[in-house]
């Protein structure tokens, strides 16, 4: 059985830095600890939230009543090749980097694109984590969770996952029903697909003179892309992106074209347009702002950022300022991407 603590500070398990109490802390190793967990009756007795790198929670306050359940489910395991791919299964309490690592080490290609983000592998198919051009989505095979009610063991495909932008069926319909386990990934062996013409990366690739791709490669210029844009969660209290880029219909866009004719898009397809959320943020003034002892990151404005001494409630009522910033100046609405506790 899992050693249940009692009055545990969150300051370690989240990358904003904020030092929230919660009433009771357990670290999960095994499947094995799920199922004591859950038949110990303390999933039902008290409100559970599951903790991965804490890299995407906004703590506000302490959490008495609560149990916060660490996943570091571990172990990383090859279940199927073949000449061309392999099938590779990871635990949910993996480091998200260390394993996008492994799988280059091995010439494994798929995620290079998603090198550097903060997080766990158990909490990347959550939100279909995505960057550069690539989504978790393109090559997740399956996803293991446990339903905490029964205890049974789910293997939901792809398909079953309801994927969408930064969204998932951990995040609507089966959310808070599943602890997630482990989770498998289909990679390229050989004829790897590059996605190199998003963003910086092609720009990165030519100052590194590189001249014949490879996962490492691209790897490389992601890594250093985020170095350069994002600031490290161990030295600025940060969660990434704060808010997801929106989507608006067509006839929304071309009305704010004629006001904003420099507006950057994105088409999703012939009806609607994805407007990144950082250039609106920025037209309003917010990027570079310090307010009190939170503010908006100078060089990328989707990150909201912590100094320190300061609270959760800071960087929600930050967040909600610039949320109406947005509605005054563009009539858009922001949706947050940090689940807020």
């Amino acid at each position: 059985m899992p050693v249940i603590n009692k009055n545990i500070s969150l300051l370690p398990f989240n990358t904003f830095h904020f030092d929230c109490l919660a009433g009771h802390f357990t670290i999960i190793q095994t499947e094995e600890d799920i199922h004591q967990i859950i038949q110990q009756g303390l999933l039902k007795d008290k409100q559970a939230i599951i903790l991965g790198g804490g890299s995407n929670i906004l703590l506000t306050k302490d959490l008495p009543q609560h149990l916060i359940i660490k996943n570091e489910i571990k172990g990383t395991q090859v279940l199927q090749e073949t000449p061309d791919d392999v099938l590779v299964e990871a635990g949910a309490g993996e480091n998200w980097h260390e394993f996008v690592m492994h799988c280059i080490q091995n010439d494994w290609g798929g995620l290079e694109n998603l090198s550097l983000i903060p997080g766990t592998v158990g909490a990347a198919p959550m939100q279909n984590i995505g960057a550069y051009g690539v989504e978790i989505k393109d090559c997740l095979a399956f996803v293991k969770a446990i339903d905490k009610e029964s205890t049974e063991e789910k293997i939901f495909s792809k398909e079953q996952c309801n994927f969408g932008y930064r969204e998932s069926i951990f995040k609507k319909e089966a959310k808070d029903q599943y602890i997630i386990t482990r989770v498998g990934f289909r990679l390229s062996k050989t004829n790897h697909v590059f996605h190199v013409g998003y963003g910086a990366i092609q720009q990165v690739l030519s100052e590194m003179k590189i001249n014949n791709l490879t996962l490492r490669a691209v790897s490389d210029a992601v890594i250093s892309i985020r170095k350069s844009k994002l600031p490290d969660p161990a030295v600025l209290g940060n969660a990434g992106s704060f808010f997801k880029n929106p989507e608006i219909s067509i006839e929304q866009y071309n009305q704010l074209q004629i006001l904003f004719p420099n507006i950057p898009s994105f088409p999703i397809n012939e009806y609607r347009m994805k407007i990144p959320a950082a250039w609106l943020i920025e037209q309003c003034g917010w990027k570079g702002k310090k307010v009190g002892n939170v503010g908006v990151h100078a060089h990328q404005a989707l990150v909201l950022i912590h100094y320190g001494n300061g609270k959760g409630e800071d960087v929600l009522m930050l967040a909600k300022q610039i949320q109406q910033s947005v509605i005054d100046t563009f009539n858009i609405t922001l949706q947050m991407e940090v689940n807020v506790i």
